[in-house]
């Protein structure tokens, strides 16, 4: 059947996309004429989270059901009926088709007259919590709703198709509260690819018996179901009841007509944002604005307010249709002066109105830099982790998502303003756990001198829950106490009567630094490490003159682990090249590319920062890849967990220059 002719019908996950923003309906599928930022992603975060394993360890709970294989959607539905008529039966992948609508579940369990609706997530949540799906102000969580509605859509598809069953909902999660009983649990679920498809190879022998006590918990959500059924549900330009809007949105999406847009915050997360200079294609972003707010490409050429750096109040503008930069104004932002540097809103000022104290080109709050670093000692260590947290545990005893810290690299300045790589650690053998080894690298590499700095917490959360492990350890290694001692000295602790106590050697936030005593136009607000390294390269002579030259990696010049005679600074046409684009991409292309969109939100900026890196740890710990392959990646990483480094003493580097 030529795929043009296929019925178009409403699925779960374009009703999610609908609910998000109904115009998305139009624009999702049509890939040669709308490119879409979340395809190329898909397999990865799929492979990060967690979600092929989950879907196959969650079959293993329900032994003797069948999958619906069908090859079409009607020999699919056609299926799941003639399973149906049997008087209890357990299907994976059931298809249910009614009107415009059509719905897999992942699991149907059907007993008598009642069948078991289970979705099943590879989301965590904690089974002890009894604020897990509704919060103490009692509405529905936030982050739990999507998967709500989720069930819902497909409760009411099923009761339309199959009204004489009596239906149960339930969503099977992954249970924080649970540890693993078994060993090389992960090990059991292989993600293979061949002809562009991706599939699970289970281990042979792998059964309800060998999957251990399950880390997947069956929770029944047929309350918050019908809540979300009974009351009116909400999307941008529609409210409504959730079958009268799903019906509608099957309709358009059938007859392949757009929904008038309702331009709002939910714009800026759009992956629909295509950025004109891609040949050939076409912005629903920009095709929505112009329906409505009326804008033409020179409109788009002016920063936008979504373009505003942590401002929770992008909503309330553009309904006010507040909608370019220049009219924001200082009432809107609360604007405020902070005692000890900048202040959200003197940064979020200074982003719209275009103006600041000081130099022309940048913000440098001179007494603040120079008050900090009159208490650094040399010599400095810069550091950089990489982490990733699997859905389903390597060894027993462990829970699910724990803390797995599997490289960092270090760069050290000494006392001479001498640059070098000095010391690196990544561990990606599939099935092993490496925190502690981790810990005893790190703890070589740093000596017991010298202040260590990092760019935003992460490191310091790392190691907390590194410590946090070793204290819980029922059989700790027999250098604990010396590497929880090391850890309590570059962290901050709270004591019994909850007083924090500074380590020794607390880790100094460089990103707290650039938020508070930095600002520059290009960043347009953030502090990620991508945006404020190229901007800083822009503006410093000192770092153009030292990186314009082949010394990173070169007999007398920057000692590097990864990187030989290699040029930092390189400009094309006049402008700067960042410098994490002079990288190979990392796990198949995810290194944080914003090329294609018109500009990425803070949230995007930090998935992109951190996804790569673990989804290619995630591809060497669950794939069956060719050797080169997997050296191909870990080179990748090294090269790209070094640069992190550099780039944090390259922003040092020109701050100190700049204060003289």
């Amino acid at each position: 059947m030529d795929p043009a002719s296929q019925p178009r019908y409403l699925t779960k996950s374009r009703f999610k996309l609908a609910v998000e923003c109904p115009t998305k309906l139009f624009y999702t599928g049509k890939t040669d004429v709308y490119p879409d930022a979340t395809k190329n992603n898909e397999f990865l975060r799929a492979l990060a989270d967690g979600g092929f394993q989950i879907g196959e360890l969650a079959k293993l709970m329900f032994p003797g059901g069948h999958e619906v294989t069908g090859p079409t959607h009607q020999t699919q539905v056609d299926e799941t009926r003639d399973f149906l008529a049997r008087d209890t039966v357990t299907l994976f992948e059931a298809a249910i088709c009614h009107g415009g609508f059509f719905a897999r579940a992942d699991v149907l369990r059907k007993a008598g007259m009642q069948i078991e609706l289970i979705e099943v997530k590879a989301k965590s949540f904690d089974s002890s919590d009894q604020y897990a799906f509704r919060g103490k102000n009692g509405r529905l969580d936030r982050n739990m709703l999507p998967y709500l509605q989720d069930v819902a859509f497909q409760r009411h598809v099923l009761s339309l198709a199959y009204p004489h069953f009596q239906i149960r909902s339930f969503l099977m999660l992954i249970d924080t509260a649970k540890t693993c009983s078994v060993d090389g649990l992960n090990q059991r679920f292989k993600i293979h690819r061949e002809g562009g498809k991706s599939y699970v190879l289970t281990a042979p022998g792998t059964d309800a018996a060998t999957i251990g006590s399950p880390v997947l918990q069956c929770a029944n959500v047929d309350d918050f179901v019908d809540e979300i059924l009974r009351e009116p549900l909400s999307a941008p330009g529609a409210t409504g009841l959730l079958p009268d809007l799903a019906k509608t949105w099957a309709e358009h999406y059938r007859s392949d007509t757009r929904i008038p847009p309702a331009i709002g915050a939910q714009c800026a997360a759009c992956e629909f944002r295509a950025h004109p200079t891609n040949a050939g294609l076409r912005s629903g972003f920009r095709e929505c604005w112009a329906a409505a707010a009326g804008w033409s490409e020179q409109d788009f050429a002016e920063d936008n307010v979504l373009d505003l750096w942590k401002f929770r109040g992008k909503q309330a503008l553009i309904e006010r249709r507040v909608l370019k930069l220049r009219d924001v104004t200082k009432a809107d932002l609360k604007y405020h002066e902070a005692a000890d540097g900048l202040s959200t809103s003197q940064r979020q000022w200074m982003q719209v109105s275009g103006r600041w104290p000081g130099r022309p080109d940048f913000y440098l709050d001179e007494a603040l830099m120079k008050q900090k670093m009159a208490s650094w000692t040399f010599p400095l260590h810069f550091i950089d982790f990489e982490t990733a947290r699997v859905a389903i545990p390597y060894l027993a005893g462990q829970h699910p998502y724990a803390n797995i810290a599997f490289q960092f690299s270090h760069h050290v300045v000494d006392a001479d303003r001498n640059v070098a790589h000095r010391s690196q650690f990544v561990s990606t053998t599939p099935g092993t756990k490496p925190n502690y080894e981790f810990v005893r690298q790190l703890r070589s590499a740093l000596g017991s001198v010298g202040t260590v700095f990092m760019w935003s917490p992460h490191e310091r959360t790392t190691l907390s829950a590194v410590l946090a492990e070793l204290q819980q350890d029922a059989a700790p290694p027999a250098d604990a106490g010396d590497l929880m001692e090391f850890i309590a000295s570059l962290t901050s602790m709270k004591d019994a009567g909850g007083v924090t106590r500074p380590g020794s050697r607390e880790m100094v936030d460089l990103c707290w630094l650039a938020e508070h005593a930095f600002f520059h136009p290009d960043t347009k607000g953030s502090c990620s490490i991508k945006k404020v390294l190229p901007a800083v390269l822009k503006s410093s002579d000192f770092l153009r003159r030292r990186y314009s030259e082949p010394i990173y990696g070169a007999t007398g010049g920057i000692p590097s682990l990864n990187f030989k005679d290699f040029r930092w600074w390189r400009e094309s046409g006049g402008a700067v090249l960042e410098p994490y684009k002079l990288l190979p991409p990392v796990s198949g292309g995810l290194a944080g590319d914003d090329s294609k969109v018109d500009s990425a939100p803070d949230d995007a900026e930090q998935l992109a920062e951190g996804g790569a890196a673990t989804m290619a740890y995630a591809q060497l710990q669950f794939e069956d890849i060719a050797p080169d392959e997997r050296r191909q990646l870990e080179s990748a990483l090294l090269r790209y967990c070094e640069l992190d480094t550099l780039a944090m003493v390259m922003v040092y580097e020109a701050w100190r220059e700049w204060l003289g």
